[in-house]
């Protein structure tokens, strides 16, 4: 059973210090949520076409372009799509704790958002052990770098993520459920550096209090 990495959540809350009373109360939260529900995933494979920096995933209507997918794709022959969400169960609790104690649910958001990618890892454990002879690029996400937004309804469609985890696109090109990551990773025969670094990628940076106070956290 996968369980938020305290404290990753707490670190992009800029409470990486905090005293005991947080941390337990960040534990017991934790614990609650892990119980509730699990992160959900899905996951597939596809042979990767390249004309130019365009890479075409062979079978779906996913092409990606620009610099980031060239920088991040170079090398591969095939690449994976991944989705994963918590599920609109989250987003009930959510909306409930910000009924009832705002403070409870600013720690919730994050511990989902550490909740997310604790999935996302676990994802790329099946596909790293259905696939022992490749090496993986790090994931990186519409949004992240020149990869554009208007790409998550293919993505979700070549994964029928609607259907297989009831994740659906909004018409600003947000994720529903709340708590749901789409993501690209690169397969190569040879090994991968990692590549990523900086605010663009992490899944915090909508709420993070390192950005609010203008800084980073150096990762």
């Amino acid at each position: 059973m996968r369980r938020p990495d305290i404290s990753e959540a707490l670190r992009c809350l800029g409470a990486a210090r905090s005293g005991p009373e947080l941390r337990q109360q960040a534990e017991q939260l934790a614990d609650e949520l892990s119980a509730a529900l699990q992160p959900r995933s899905v996951w597939a494979v596809w042979p990767l076409v390249r004309t130019g920096n365009r890479f075409r995933l062979e079978g779906t209507g996913v092409t990606l372009s620009g610099s980031t997918a060239a920088r991040m794709l170079d090398g591969c022959e095939t690449a994976a799509l991944l989705a994963c969400t918590l599920g609109a169960r989250f987003d009930a609790m959510l909306r409930s704790a910000q009924a009832r104690d705002m403070a409870k649910a600013v720690l919730l958001d994050a511990l989902g958002s550490s909740f997310v990618e604790a999935g996302c890892d676990g994802a790329e454990e099946e596909i790293s052990a259905r696939f022992p002879a490749l090496h993986r690029t790090d994931r990186f996400s519409p949004g992240y770098g020149d990869l554009p937004l208007d790409l998550q309804p293919a993505l979700c469609a070549a994964l029928d993520a609607q259907r297989r985890l009831g994740l659906t696109v909004t018409d600003s090109l947000l994720l529903n459920p709340v708590k749901s990551v789409t993501a690209v990773i690169g397969l190569s025969p040879t090994p991968q550096p990692a590549r990523i670094r900086g605010c663009g990628y992490c899944n915090f940076r909508e709420n993070c209090q390192f950005r609010k106070e203008g800084t980073t956290c150096g990762r």
